[in-house]
């Protein structure tokens, strides 16, 4: 087997360990007799994966006892609308920091809740210019209500490759962000948010599970007259187990959780995002007669790194020889082109060493 250097902007790779524990457990979970996907949400079996995950989740991020872990379904989408019907009542506004595509699906889907009749959306900034965003907000520039049901905004944007280094200062506002794209990538103070939610498909786990760290008091003020499934409160009050979850996909999160916690948990796990985000970048920044990173300096973000080459054409060559030198998922979105590099927290050191070679090898061979 050759396993490449994935590097797929989500579904992404998933480290090693995680899936090698799978394989070895696929057939017979425990002395069982059956698979973990066969069994009962409802079992012993699964029920103690289940509380593992939660478990090792509040242990890497030093969750505080006055949050809560969901698991949900239907991806970060679907919270995009749920969480308006849920904490956006009548006559109320909410603002939303508008940073990239999926910051934007956000709002955009807020606000058709609004026109049926919900509360009102604000946007407390932009920065699109000319389609396109190359920068993260500061705060000065947020127009926000201090009367707002709620902040939101997107830690980090994985199209255009931006992401907040320091997070804005909501004041009482509660402040809701979608981390899916660079959850458990580095500390966070979880005090500081209300919410926090990211789809499982980039740093922890697979497609079909979305992970919610919520308040307390944000669930307790949630509507309790929407379909149960919608309803924050609901889930929390069934150990996110009301109806059935999405259990591989839980089971594999736990799998990445326990990877995570036995190379070294948050702290390892930053460092070496950083020094990922030094290597690539300073080989950006040192060959930037070539290869053109378009985002300002101090918004870059270390998940997604984007960059031009000189023509498409030789964008073409490059997408198309990096996988030959074993390096997959490199081309950039579709909707602006270009390079994009997701050096998820399952991309080594070594895999970005690998890449900044070919980069340098790729650049001598096809000057423009």
């Amino acid at each position: 087997m050759s396993r490449v250097i994935n590097f797929n902007a989500g579904p992404a790779g998933l480290p090693l360990p995680a899936l090698e524990r799978a394989r070895d457990e696929f057939i017979e979970f425990g002395k069982s007799g059956m698979s973990i996907m066969e069994h009962s949400h409802r079992g012993k079996d699964y029920e103690a994966v289940h509380n593992e995950a939660i478990a090792l989740l509040k242990e890497l991020l030093a969750i505080p006892d006055t949050h809560e872990v969901l698991f949900m379904q239907g991806g970060a989408h679907l919270q995009f609308c749920t969480i308006p019907m849920n904490f956006l009542p009548p006559g109320k506004s909410a603002d939303y920091v508008i940073t990239g595509n999926w910051a934007n699906v956000a709002y955009s889907e807020a606000k058709k809740l609004a026109a049926l009749g919900i509360g009102k959306v604000n946007v407390a900034a932009t920065t699109e210019v000319d389609k396109k965003f190359t920068r993260i907000p500061k705060q000065s520039e947020l127009k926000l209500d201090p009367n707002a049901t709620y902040v939101h905004t997107t830690s980090n944007n994985t199209i255009f490759g931006t992401q907040f280094q320091t997070f804005p200062d909501t004041g009482k506002v509660p402040h809701i962000c979608d981390m899916s794209s660079d959850f458990l990538s580095r500390k966070l103070d979880i005090s500081k948010f209300a919410m926090i939610y990211a789809g499982a498909q980039k740093n922890i786990g697979p497609s079909g599970v979305v992970v919610c760290i919520m308040s307390k008091a944000l669930i307790a003020s949630g509507r309790k007259d929407l379909p149960k499934t919608l309803t924050y409160s609901v889930v929390a009050e069934n150990n996110s187990l009301f109806n059935t979850p999405p259990t591989f996909a839980i089971y594999m999160v736990r799998n990445v959780l326990d990877w995570m916690k036995k190379s070294g948990g948050i702290a390892q796990i930053q460092k070496w995002n950083e020094e990922k985000g030094a290597l690539l970048y300073g080989t950006l920044d040192r060959m930037a007669d070539y290869y053109k990173a378009p985002v300002e300096k101090e918004s870059r973000s270390l998940m997604n790194i984007v960059f031009r080459l000189p023509n498409e054409g030789l964008e073409e060559k490059f997408v198309a020889d990096a996988k030959k030198a074993n390096m997959v998922g490199i081309k950039g979105h579709r909707s602006v082109g270009g390079i994009r590099i997701s050096a998820y927290n399952a991309v080594s050191v070594a895999d970005i060493k690998h890449l900044c070679g070919f980069m340098e090898k790729f650049a001598a061979e096809n000057k423009a």
